[in-house]
């Protein structure tokens, strides 16, 4: 790949929107490597709709993009308390266990990235001044308006969420991008950034946009909600149950979530295998099983396959999604059948992460204090031992009361002079001459 139109193309494919094209063409033009940035609040743990961006960025490597990776801690505790700022440190470190082990698992070489903490940076002093003066320039209606579909949203707003469009415009400049990608959630983020960082004196970057796959609910798949995603760590039995509840109407491909991973991951990563099968060199070898997800006897072009036994059929070979998509309107191609294939995909992508995990037991510990069981029952302590001091004289359950007759007291307290005054005795040494 040498001419700046390839490039091009590798980059921008299969996006959704892209902002700024112009812009990353004269770079090509010019011979530069563009300079990319993805960022992610490390808030709840990651489904698997980061195949989506963590797919692209081989696209961009291939095309000879810099590429870094943010982990966005400061972002993840402005966005609504979804990460208690005890927590984040944590979670930050999680994130980059899981990214570094699903980034290996499809051979795309985590050497040629850089992964960098917000906080690294964004609590300096050159920063903070920028975000003041941005913040003396954006109307409160701008700033919320920004961050409608990223920031979680409630009735009395917090002020750190207004804060969150700015720091991530910021970004751009402190991290020297050229372009941001993200989901097509965040375009309103990236609107807000190409109006506000040319009012501070800074360039308007390019913004590159991924479609959002859909939950197995309909709607946005959300790391917040078990319900609609399938986590990295879920066993086979999970993701084949998950599947089996997902929705997935015949002939229905709106908000289809299950349709919706064919096109936006299990497609391109069928690709990514075949090309590094043709000899692209920029991929490594990848973990788990590498096979593309296309049957054994599938005919050349094939790039996706739904296997079924003969007696139903037999299996059915896609050279695109648009082929897949049509089968699936014309209810030619069933749902139970997509979601078996879709969920043997997934298993067979999981089962390397799975194992990265199983054999790291420092992954293991952060995982647990990331994100501790809300169900585990505290910790016993310990009762208190008893110590047992006996009462004063003429105190206790068996005293006598002070509302008793006069002789009963003085018989009372001449027996305890007594029995004192025999202890006592007791204590003395016996003399010598006796």
């Amino acid at each position: 790949m040498t001419t700046p139109e390839e490039k091009y193309e590798l980059i921008t494919r299969r996006l959704d929107e892209v902002l700024g094209k112009d812009a990353i063409k004269a770079i090509l033009a010019e011979g530069r490597q563009p300079k990319c940035y993805w960022g992610t609040a490390p808030t709840g743990r990651p489904h698997i709709g980061y195949y989506v961006p963590l797919t692209k960025i081989a696209d961009f490597l291939r095309a000879g993009v810099h590429v870094t990776v943010l982990l966005a801690d400061v972002h993840a505790f402005l966005d609504n308390l979804k990460a208690p700022l005890e927590l984040v440190a944590y979670r930050t470190k999680y994130y980059e266990f899981l990214l570094t082990a699903v980034l290996k698992s499809l051979g795309i070489p985590t050497s040629s990235l850089r992964f960098i903490e917000g906080s690294s940076y964004q609590l300096t002093r050159e920063y903070t001044m920028d975000n003041y003066r941005l913040c003396a320039t954006v109307t409160e209606h701008d700033a919320k308006k920004a961050g409608a579909e990223v920031v979680k949203q409630i009735d009395n707003a917090l002020l750190s969420g207004l804060l969150y469009p700015g720091l991530q415009a910021l970004d751009e400049q402190y991290l020297d991008c050229d372009f941001q990608f993200g989901g097509v959630d965040q375009r309103k983020i990236f609107t807000f950034a190409e109006l506000y960082l040319p009012k501070l004196g800074y360039a308007k970057r390019a913004h590159l946009m991924n479609a959002m796959v859909p939950g197995l609910a309909g709607g946005k798949m959300s790391a917040s909600d078990p319900n609609s995603k399938i986590d990295f760590l879920d066993s086979p039995e999970v993701v084949r149950k998950k599947l089996k509840s997902a929705f997935c109407e015949e002939g229905n491909t709106e908000g289809n979530g299950v349709l919706a991973f064919v096109d936006a991951v299990l497609i391109p990563i069928s690709q990514l295998r075949l090309d590094r099968k043709a000899g692209d060199t920029l991929l490594e070898e990848g973990l788990g099983d590498q096979r593309p997800f296309i049957a054994d006897d599938a005919p050349e072009g094939t790039v996706f396959s739904v296997e079924r036994d003969e007696k139903f059929g037999g299996s059915t070979h896609y050279k695109s999604f648009a082929e897949v998509k049509l089968d699936f309107e014309n209810k030619t191609l069933h749902p139970k059948d997509l979601k078996t294939s879709v969920a043997n995909g997934i298993i067979r992508l999981l089962e390397p992460v799975r194992k990265a995990f199983e054999e790291n037991e420092e992954w293991q510990k952060v995982t647990a204090l990331a994100y501790p069981d809300p169900n585990a029952k505290p910790a016993k302590t310990k009762k208190k031992e008893k110590v047992y001091h006996p009462p004063p004289p003429g105190k206790g359950k068996n005293a006598k009361s002070a509302s008793e007759d006069a002789s009963g007291s003085s018989v009372a307290v001449g027996d305890e002079v007594a029995h004192a005054a025999a202890e006592l005795a007791k204590q003395q040494p016996e003399s010598a001459a006796s």
